[in-house]
């Protein structure tokens, strides 16, 4: 327990809360990471772990991941992220009590924290969360939200991929460029289907073969197992899986131009993120390319409610947040993933500062 404090104060955690309901055999972890900007807002996440300690890790990280996606994309929100332990199969009775428990938890901290959906989540899921809790996003579109994020996040994504060809090859034509795709999920088949549009040759893996074989059919796209995938020769990587992809033991293997992709906490630590740049490989950071999503749920707080055509044109800016990143690094001499989480860092520092003036006693 003394590590995890040392993590907390280490990186600014506000808080971590443990969740347990023996009777529908809830296990989760809400972390919430910064909340100068505004209420934690992030998904929950439903998925095996080896360890407890392992969901622990994984939550703080993709907290913080969002207090930076919401930071960049210039969203007024913070960052947090629930992540919940699956150890066995559920029915959907059983789903609907689990959720509802986890609802209860989530009210219990009065819109400290968000949720939305993440990997292993659903509409459905956050409707079972709002019958015990005011709190929820990416609501069903009969209920006044604007559905399942993932086809924006995908939009997002590739807007900001347009970005990355701009910046190596001065033009945003995918026809004669190859992107590798690992990962055919929410996200990564209507990513699929814009980049078949635009003219891209496509390589795919998925963990489940029937998802590569429609996109096969679909897109006709080149099929590869999924331990092959990362080390393909392609203009664009675009992983749209599971984070923890870039390390020591993986980045000599790659043979990318392009990284740009809807997976977050892709890189293990910043160093990794240094090794691309010095190997020439343009990253972009995932929570720069992948906020799509999360600006799509966030409209829904806003004014008058969710309105699909202010959505996506808040989201398609991430082409201008990559450009404009990509010019500043090179300006300031950094890799772009070390920018990106300094800008971050500055919107936050600066409106905590404007509140401290504002709150001081004249």
């Amino acid at each position: 327990m003394t590590a995890l404090f040392d993590t907390m104060h280490a990186e600014d955690y506000e808080q971590v809360v443990f969740c347990a309901d023996r009777s529908v055999g809830l296990k989760a972890i809400v972390a919430i990471h910064d909340t100068t900007l505004g209420p934690a807002l992030g998904g929950m996440r439903r998925r095996a772990y080896a360890t407890e300690a392992e969901a622990v890790t994984d939550a703080l990280r993709l907290a913080q991941a969002m207090t930076y996606k919401a930071a960049l994309a210039g969203l007024d929100y913070g960052g947090g992220k629930a992540v919940v332990i699956a150890e066995r199969p559920v029915t959907e009775p059983q789903r609907e009590m689990l959720f509802r428990a986890l609802g209860r938890a989530i009210e219990s901290l009065a819109g400290h924290y968000i949720p939305t959906e993440d990997m292993g989540t659903s509409t459905a899921d956050i409707e079972r969360v709002r019958k015990e809790s005011r709190f929820g996003v990416g609501r069903e579109e009969v209920c006044g939200g604007g559905g399942d994020p993932s086809e924006m996040t995908a939009w997002g994504i590739f807007c900001g991929q347009r970005a990355c060809l701009e910046e190596l090859d001065g033009t945003d034509d995918f026809g004669s460029k190859t992107v590798a795709l690992p990962g055919l999920g929410k996200v990564g088949y209507p990513l699929a289907r814009h980049l078949h549009q635009a003219g891209a040759r496509l390589i795919v893996a998925d963990v489940d073969a029937s998802r590569a074989q429609q996109a096969e059919a679909d897109f006709q796209a080149r099929v590869v197992s999924p331990q092959d995938i990362y080390s393909q020769e392609c203009d664009i990587l675009a992983p749209c899986a599971t984070g923890g992809l870039f390390h020591s033991q993986t980045i000599p293997h790659l043979r990318c131009r392009i990284i740009g992709g809807g997976a977050n906490n892709q890189l293990l630590s910043d160093e990794d993120g240094d090794a691309l740049s010095d190997r020439g490989i343009l990253y972009a950071p995932d929570f720069a390319i992948n906020a799509g999503g999360l600006i799509n749920v966030a409209d829904e707080l806003g004014p008058g409610g969710y309105r699909r055509e202010r959505a996506q044109a808040k989201t398609e800016t991430i082409y201008t947040t990559l450009k404009t990143l990509f010019t500043e690094a090179k300006q300031r001499r950094i890799p772009a993933h070390r920018l990106a989480v300094t800008l971050a860092q500055e919107r936050i520092r600066a409106v905590r500062e404007l509140r401290r003036l504002n709150a001081a006693p004249a």
